[in-house]
């Protein structure tokens, strides 16, 4: 495979995971098209042209050397300097990170319309989602204009290392994953402790209870009824907005599951009733890397896991 090859597959496993559906996503790439078929000479300049064919901004190539053939990987969570030069020393073709660098980075906030497409689909109408996240996706913007966005990517180029990151890919096949799972199992899901003892079957999850980062209850009772469970705080790039939970509230949701939540967001869905399950930030977006990574081992390529990437494969040689 080449590194354009493993991207494409990224891409294609990304959108056929991703939570909206397929059409709704096609849907998103004609949108795209036809706005930057309206656009003139200059627009067109500057227009993102990967934008036409990858509906996620935070997943991307960001050093590409022409290597015909990858044989081997180092995959991890935050692949910075030092993974970069680990990378050179071990003799790597492509380094993969989950999270974002470059200008997948500065254009993260680009994927978090996906939050409100999500939540609508769990019953909560498109126009209050979308009104309540703008203003958060405005704040993530303005957050992240001021990093030094290309630091390790400048690193991946001197050190001649194809470099790429699939971020919001990663968390689609990893929220796919468990609405799967749910779905299955929801007959037997009536308590927030069946729902904390289900994710206690995945592998990844075990690892990390072992290593003190497991799964969480940040509010509610392991006693409490479970209510409609969503898989919202998961993927669409970062955190939502806090204002969200008095309207899932309002619309049925009763259990959310997350990877991460801001002590002012946990404090707003305990106000409105609202059990959060943190299934853990590392050990879920290993789950996401990891069924990604299966696809290109497949094919005969090595992966090497680093920077709290678990690792855990599920099919056999």
């Amino acid at each position: 495979m080449t590194t354009k090859q493993i991207y494409d597959l990224a891409i294609k496993l990304g959108m056929s995971s991703d939570l909206r559906g397929p059409d709704k996503v096609k849907r998103y790439l004609a949108r795209e098209k036809k706005q930057y078929e309206k656009l003139d000479a200059d627009g067109k300049k500057y227009f993102d042209a990967e934008k036409l064919t990858n509906p996620y901004s935070d997943s991307r190539i960001l050093a590409d050397c022409g290597r015909k053939r990858i044989r081997k990987v180092l995959a991890g969570i935050d692949m910075e300097g030092a993974e970069l030069l680990l990378a050179k020393q071990l003799g790597v073709d492509l380094v993969i990170g989950h999270h974002p660098a470059g200008v997948a980075l500065a254009d993260l906030h680009n994927v978090m319309d996906l939050q409100a497409e999500v939540l609508a689909d769990y019953g909560v109408p498109i126009n209050i989602a979308e009104s309540v996240i703008k203003p958060r996706i405005s704040e993530i913007s303005r957050r992240f204009s001021p990093i030094n966005h290309s630091q390790p990517v400048d690193i991946a180029k001197a050190l001649g290392l194809d470099f790429m990151c699939t971020h919001t890919i990663a968390d689609n096949l990893g929220a796919d994953f468990l609405v799967r799972l749910i779905k299955k199992r929801e007959k037997s899901l009536e308590r927030v402790e069946d729902l904390l003892n289900l994710l206690m079957e995945i592998p990844e999850y075990q690892i990390a209870r072992k290593m003190k980062t497991g799964p969480v209850l940040f509010a509610g009772s392991p006693d409490n009824h479970c209510g409609k469970i969503v898989v919202t705080e998961f993927t669409g790039g970062t955190e939502g907005s806090k204002d969200m939970y008095e309207k899932m509230a309002q619309y049925g949701i009763g259990t959310i599951i997350g990877m991460h939540m801001s002590e002012e967001h946990r404090k707003e869905a305990e106000k409105y009733h609202i059990n959060v399950v943190i299934a853990g930030h590392m050990s879920s977006d290993s789950l996401g890397m990891n069924l990604f990574l299966d696809e290109i081992e497949k094919k005969g390529v090595e992966i090497i896991p680093v920077s709290g990437l678990i690792r855990v494969k599920r099919f056999k040689k």
